[in-house]
């Protein structure tokens, strides 16, 4: 039996696509799912969830007998990556500090104008990415990047 995919897989399944789109390997159609499931050894299910994200941004959009496609506009960043942006930025320029402990979803979700779940989509992918660490009973605390350690 296959292992489980690391918590994640799929955001950075969709990061990898995301770029490539954006640097023009990718211009028109889409891998296939069985392609990508190949290439990333990862299960339908995962890359899925990927196109998913993908598709809920703008980026793809499915097409009847074609399969997925890049769309043709310049689609408009998800509320989540527009959070998560922000709130990388704030741990770069020194706002947020390694080892400190993260507002709370409500608080976030309050200050952005979206809800917690959006929140919890762009904390996601700063923990995918090892920028956020989980702490049971702290909360998530940001991690020291390799320059700070």
């Amino acid at each position: 039996m296959a292992e489980a995919s690391p918590r994640g897989t799929y955001l950075h399944v969709a990061e990898v696509l995301r770029e490539r789109i954006r640097s023009g390997t990718i211009t028109e159609i889409m891998p296939s799912e069985a392609a990508l499931c190949a290439e990333f050894a990862i299960a339908r299910t995962t890359v899925r969830r990927a196109l998913a994200s993908l598709e809920s941004e703008g980026i793809i959009e499915s097409v009847a007998g074609l399969g997925r496609r890049v769309t043709s506009d310049e689609p408009q960043k998800a509320p989540y990556m527009q959070v998560r942006d922000d709130l990388l930025a704030q741990m770069q320029d020194g706002r947020l500090l390694a080892g400190e402990t993260m507002p709370s979803e409500p608080t976030l979700a309050k200050a952005y104008g979206v809800s917690r779940g959006t929140v919890r989509r762009a904390l996601a992918v700063l923990e995918a990415e090892g920028r956020v660490q989980s702490r049971q009973g702290v909360g998530r605390v940001v991690r020291a990047t390799a320059g700070e350690r």
